[in-house]
């Protein structure tokens, strides 16, 4: 038994938090990306502008026009003839056609934005759930980078309580 080391919890723990650490730098580099970029989602922050024309059935009640064009906040403001005027678009009643304009992110920030957004049906759910997992696992495992008498392990205590306190005080408000 001479020159193999005991593994302890501890020992085990540093390592598994680690080699995670190292594994999640890339997809948390991802999900703070497109966290940052959520919080001005109500704004036109990196998005473009770009006009679509989209050919409908003619003479559409206004709620339908709204639902095939699949426009959030959709609202008629006027019509004129065969024309009905809404926000930032146009659709004529006899041909059918609607023109409005759309603002997007580039295609990378829509995909990874996608994956903040996952539901249970989507085909990146298992990545995103894997990724909450990990990162609960590395929240959990740091009290076990220092010895719990050690000065280090206290300071970390005091560290994690402030973060839940505050974590409280942001949800409260």
């Amino acid at each position: 038994m001479e020159g193999k080391k005991k593994k302890t919890l501890q020992k085990i723990m540093r390592s598994l938090h680690r080699d995670i650490g190292f594994l999640m730098i890339g997809m948390t580099l991802i999900y703070a990306i497109s966290g940052i970029v959520l919080v001005y989602r109500d704004t036109d922050f990196l998005k473009s502008e770009k006009t679509i024309t989209r050919q409908l059935e003619p003479n559409l009640e206004n709620e339908q026009i709204g639902m095939m064009l699949h426009l959030r906040f959709f609202k008629v403001e006027k019509t004129e003839g065969d024309i009905v005027y809404f926000g930032n678009g146009t659709y004529n009643k006899s041909t059918g056609e609607a023109v409005y304009s759309s603002v997007s992110l580039p295609n990378f920030l829509n995909k990874i934005n996608g994956l903040h957004k996952a539901s249970s049906q989507s085909k990146t759910h298992w990545f995103t759930t894997i990724f909450g997992v990990l990162m609960l696992f590395l929240a959990f495992s740091s009290f076990w980078m220092f010895k719990a008498k050690t000065k280090h392990f206290k300071r970390g205590m005091v560290i994690s309580s402030l973060g839940l306190v505050v974590a409280v005080v942001m949800l409260v408000l």
